[in-house]
């Protein structure tokens, strides 16, 4: 299942592409809606403006995180996850836009290109103890991915569905079925 915060159709090719057969929601389903449909998996989407106005959107993903559901978020779906467990966002003062963001995933070292367009980010210290960050932005250090230590949640600040590198981030799609067929 899909929340549609203003979710891309890149995505959702993108996710098919991983053998997803996806169902989108509106930003507003509560949880409990989401949990009747027994999906796999629940994918965050992207959207715009300052996540702590989605007080609706944090409420369901705090209780998505506590179904052992698998959960992706990427970027608004990523500051949504990042509240609901617990931390905080703040407004950057110029925002990332456009493509070619060096971004590096702490698991592999590996740098990657990116595409970026929001102006808040998920504060890093507010999720000590709540998440662990698993992507850095090289040019301002701002957390651009996390991961649950225990649970099947993780998310990115940038969009892997545009390739900008041209496919460097594609495998957190790759990550997020694997996630879905073990949790089966």
């Amino acid at each position: 299942v899909a929340y549609d915060f203003g979710i891309k159709r890149g995505i959702l090719r993108r996710l098919r592409h991983s053998g997803c057969a996806v169902t989108v929601v509106p930003a507003f389903t509560p949880a409990k809606d989401v949990l009747a449909m027994k999906p796999d998996g629940i994918f965050l989407s992207n959207g715009p403006g300052d996540p702590a106005a989605v007080s609706y959107a944090i409420d369901a993903a705090a209780t998505l995180c506590q179904s052992d559901k698998p959960i992706f978020g990427i970027c608004l779906g990523h500051q949504i996850l990042g509240l609901a467990l617990g931390g905080k966002t703040y407004k950057l003062k110029f925002g990332h836009h456009g493509a070619h963001h060096p971004v590096m995933d702490l698991s592999t070292r590996k740098v990657e290109i990116t595409s970026q367009n929001h102006g808040f980010a998920v504060d890093v210290a507010s999720l000590q103890g709540k998440a662990v960050l698993s992507h850095v932005n090289l040019n301002d250090q701002t957390v651009e991915g996390m991961r649950h230590d225990r649970l099947p949640i993780f998310s990115v600040q940038y969009h892997p569905e545009a390739s900008p590198g041209p496919n460097d981030p594609s495998y957190l799609f790759d990550r997020f079925v694997k996630l879905m067929d073990q949790a089966r």
